[in-house]
């Protein structure tokens, strides 16, 4: 039985299990992926202390690298629920083993969110994508659409427009929604461009099949853009179904907490992009696994 099982190994779930280990606690990070979360998708990270720049996947690794050398655990599994047993420990339910702990830090995070739309299922990694540090290389020299206007939207079309000749973002509302400094950015890139209040109603496919641009509505003007490809960058949705026993769910499926981290189960607690926040940042997730570790091996203690 482990002191402390944090579910998830993004910023929020590791920092969780360098702040409990240096307490003295016995920890098992779970992760049904790869170690870091979202941020392994970022290309270039400005505004996270003590880096000017750097990437999304090495600032995981090095938080990583520090969890594993404070002799946290890791596994590669997938939770799909947590009991709470009449002696007050938890049963962590994973696809291919039951753990136990005293304490469980849910720090899942979310996943990238998609349009809905007719056809979008079909062409996910073939031509549609969601992550230009994976997949920009296969458009080099070519045209693409980028549907969003936010932080990472802003930061993944200034990553295409260094290999494509043309990036044409779709924002469904009159102005970006990101930082002014990405914003200032887009704007001094010739090779961008966008399209304001305007929403994606269908996908167009060649006559063989493949992705050919998408329909748009804008304002109520109905018009057509031609592409060799299309990244979705409108946010992320959470992934709590497997928690809901243990933690309430608000009406988008993030669990309902506050800075304190807490959840409905005495022994559970939640961090990260998962919970209830106003702001879904490397600094705020970071917090939060900060502020539950310490709350968890209270509990423990």
């Amino acid at each position: 039985m482990y002191d402390i099982i944090i579910v998830g190994a993004g910023p929020a779930g590791m920092t969780a299990g360098i702040y409990a280990r240096r307490a003295n606690k016995s920890v098992l990070i779970i992760d049904k992926g790869s170690f870091g979360g979202q941020i392994t998708f970022s290309p270039k990270i400005e505004n996270y202390p003590a880096f000017n720049e750097i990437s999304g996947t090495e600032l995981a690794d090095k938080i990583l690298e520090q969890a594993l050398a404070l002799g946290v655990d890791v596994e590669i599994d997938t939770v799909v629920d947590i009991i709470e047993n009449e002696d007050g420990n938890k049963s962590v339910i994973a696809q291919n083993n039951t753990y136990a702990a005293k304490a469980v830090i849910i720090a899942a995070g979310a996943a990238h969110r998609k349009l809905g739309i007719e056809g979008e299922e079909k062409f996910i990694g073939e031509g549609i994508s969601f992550c230009a540090v994976c997949d920009g290389a296969f458009y080099k020299d070519k045209s693409v659409l980028l549907i969003g206007g936010g932080n990472s939207a802003m930061q993944e079309a200034l990553q295409l427009s260094d290999v494509c000749t043309k990036v044409t973002m779709v924002q469904n509302l009159p102005y970006l929604t990101g930082e002014d400094k990405l914003a200032e950015q887009i704007a001094k890139k010739d090779n961008i461009a966008v399209i304001y209040n305007s929403t994606v109603d269908s996908i167009i496919e060649n006559t063989n099949g493949t992705f050919a641009g998408i329909n748009i509505d804008t304002n109520g003007e109905k018009s057509s853009l031609y592409a060799d490809g299309m990244f979705v960058a409108i946010g992320l949705a959470p992934e709590n179904e497997p928690f809901r026993n243990v933690a309430d769910l608000n009406e988008f499926g993030y669990i309902r907490s506050s800075e304190s981290c807490l959840t409905k189960t005495n022994g559970v607690f939640v961090a990260g992009d998962c919970r209830t926040k106003q702001v879904r940042q490397i600094a705020t997730a970071i917090a939060d696994g900060a502020v539950a570790a310490i709350a968890a091996s209270k509990y423990v203690k």
